[in-house]
């Protein structure tokens, strides 16, 4: 291997890419819905759009990224976000009218956390944060 000798100079992860049938749509459920900020939303390229999102304080945001030459939408993101209680985040959004699984995991030594999809049927998880 050459290259660097002793690793990089990466200090965090910035952004998150999910994969959005219509940006529009994703755009209005992750602000409207899951209360997130827009914290870029400009055009790029020959007619594309960049679009990033995050809870608010958050450092590492997610980019809502048009679906087709980039992946499909509907996939597992693998994307965890971090509440201080999934019990009510989990009513707020099945009242809302989310995709949520119907119930929290809970398991010994494990936070309590749960799935919910976007519109487009990307999985998601909320996992309480654990002081």
């Amino acid at each position: 291997m050459t290259g660097i000798a002793h690793g990089t100079r990466i200090t965090d992860v910035r952004t998150v890419g999910v994969p959005v049938s219509d940006q529009d749509r994703a755009l209005d459920f992750y602000v409207g819905t899951l209360g997130f900020a827009t914290t870029i939303d400009g055009s790029f390229g020959d007619g594309g759009r960049w679009i990033e999102v995050a809870p608010p304080g958050a450092t590492t945001t997610v980019a809502l990224v048009a679906a087709g030459g980039q992946g499909r939408a509907g996939v597992d993101t693998g994307i965890r976000f971090t509440t201080a209680d999934a019990a009510a985040d989990h009513a707020a959004l099945l009242a809302a009218g989310v995709d949520a699984d119907p119930e929290i995991l809970r398991f010994p030594g494990v936070p309590p956390m749960f799935t919910f999809r976007d519109p487009d049927g990307n999985q998601l998880y909320v996992v309480e944060q654990i002081e």
